[in-house]
């Protein structure tokens, strides 16, 4: 592995990780106004609901997929599916997620470059982080049929070593992604990138997507009788 290698896939991840979550905190303690979705469904609904709900859904099964496939190990799933079983499942469903995912995204860059109110209210990190995430999943996509030629699941291994030694900060890292193509690696790297810019986008509104789902764990809210609260009235002190 050369230099560049080893800053790519050795340090970078470490820099974006760095800045997505520190980035996100600060943000939030900064900048609560600016923590919000800013969805234009009032400037022009059109094709919004198609295009949304076909990105959300594709999104979403790629962002939990590739965070249970790559972070869990192997000798947790082996007694169940076998690695090329696994590398089968993930093309296939990967595939459709994807598509249902850069349709969706096709849709909404779409959108938000041909209609005017849109165009003008946009800022550039919008459409940036739009073309960003369309490259991603067209990456995706791309690695489907190069994973098709290591059905005994080699590569899927290869990368979810590489991923789980970056999050448990074990050397040797780099050394897992010999021999694996530049296609998976821009994927990587543009998936990492994502990270980075992460909290200077609208995409921090997933974070309160994420924390709502502790709200269902919440306590009961107490709620007390006004007439409680009041101080007793002369008549009701039995005073004259």
């Amino acid at each position: 592995m050369n230099a560049l290698d080893n800053f790519l896939f050795g340090i970078y991840p470490y820099i974006c990780l760095a800045v997505f979550f520190l980035g996100s905190l600060i943000r939030f303690d900064r900048d609560q106004y600016t923590w919000k979705s800013d969805s234009s469904q009032l400037l022009q609904p059109g094709q919004l609901r198609l295009g949304s709900n076909l990105f959300h859904a594709g999104i979403l099964f790629l962002f939990f997929g590739h965070f249970i496939g790559i972070l869990t190990p192997h000798a947790v799933y082996e007694p169940f599916i076998s690695a090329g079983a696994k590398q089968v499942l993930a093309m296939v469903s990967g595939g459709i997620a994807g598509l249902a995912g850069i349709v969706g995204l096709t849709i909404l860059l779409r959108r938000r470059m041909t209609e005017p109110r849109i165009r003008k209210n946009s800022k550039t990190s919008d459409i940036v982080i739009l073309f960003m995430l369309w490259a991603q999943f067209a990456l995706g996509l791309l690695t489907v049929p190069l994973s098709a030629q290591h059905l005994d699941g080699s590569m899927m291994m290869k990368l979810a070593e590489w991923g789980q030694r970056i999050v448990t900060f074990r050397g040797g890292a780099v050394e897992m992604l010999e021999g694996v193509g530049i296609i998976f690696k821009m994927h990587l790297f543009l998936g990492m990138t994502i990270f980075l810019v992460f909290p200077f986008t609208r995409l921090v509104h997933i974070w309160s997507g994420f924390a709502a789902l502790a709200y269902a764990a919440r306590p009961f809210q107490l709620v007390r009788s006004r007439r409680l609260n009041l101080p007793a009235s002369n008549n009701e002190a039995g005073r004259p």
